[in-house]
């Protein structure tokens, strides 16, 4: 019986990580479909290697950057920068979106500068932010602040408003103070949204990121592409582009999305199955 009972326990864990496995396998499949496609389409038109490099070339690119060091200072640099950039925005757009969602007024006043700006989110203030803080990590921090900030101050709005008054009521007349209808009604019910325009408004800023490294700073994924560049190094920037992509994947599959998932389950209308 007890044998038994151990390997109902263990079902599940076992079912989720085979579910996990196989999912893997399908999300990575088109990938290696498209590195097998690069491997024989290059070396059979004989393509020449300014133009597109071969897979053994940025195998080779690969190596010698982690190599030398240069690889994990280029992406040490860029996480540093997208996350402050990114939890600035955050602490700053949360307060002003919940500000807006519980104050008609101070949305109406609002909502037009954020139609407006939310335009110019991002690489728009590449040639502003150098001229304010100069070439370096002050602009790009800032340029990533940009694409985060509007996207999830306008995400926390629409949480909030989602809100039923009646339960912002029945709070109130339960006797909930501000600080209470903020922490146990307010951010509960709006956080879903926050955490969804958090993944978008992250995804912005990681293309942010890139234009501008490319632009204002000497260390950077961004970086790394531009001087490949000026060197006809294609290797270089190809094996980039795919450090730029992986690092983004891993970014949203093991992190965004189950924190994205857990939210709705825990706080949304959705519940694990």
């Amino acid at each position: 019986m007890q044998v038994t009972t151990e390997a109902k326990t263990r079902r599940p864990w076992i079912v989720r990580g085979v579910n996990s496995l196989a999912g893997a396998a399908m999300f990575a499949a088109p990938l290696l479909a498209l590195v097998a496609v690069w491997a024989i389409v290059v070396p059979l038109f004989q393509i020449n290697p300014r133009v597109f490099p071969s897979v053994g070339a940025v195998g080779s690119a690969a190596l010698e950057s982690i190599r030398d060091g240069t690889l994990i200072a280029h992406i040490g640099a860029s996480l540093l920068r997208v996350g402050l950039g990114t939890l600035i925005g955050i602490i700053t757009a949360v307060p002003l979106g919940i500000a807006m969602g519980v104050s008609p007024g101070v949305a109406a006043f609002l909502t037009p500068l954020f139609r407006f700006f939310s335009i110019l989110a991002g690489i728009a203030w590449i040639p502003i932010a150098t001229l304010w803080f100069g070439y370096g990590f002050g602009a790009i921090v800032f340029v990533i602040f940009n694409a985060v900030f509007f996207v999830v101050a306008y995400n926390t709005l629409l949480g909030v408003k989602t809100i039923p008054h009646a339960v912002r009521n029945a709070a109130a007349s339960l006797g909930a103070g501000r600080w209470a209808l903020l922490t146990e009604v307010l951010l509960p019910g709006a956080l879903p949204n926050i955490v969804t325009g958090i993944r978008t408004g992250l995804g912005f800023a990681w293309r942010g990121l890139i234009a501008a490294e490319m632009i204002a700073t000497n260390v950077g994924l961004g970086y790394m592409l531009f001087v490949a560049r000026d060197f006809y190094r294609t290797e270089v920037i190809v094996f980039g582009m795919i450090v730029i992509g992986v690092l983004w994947l891993l970014i949203d599959r093991l992190a965004l999305v189950p924190l994205e998932r857990s939210t709705i389950e825990r706080w949304g209308m959705v519940r694990r199955a």
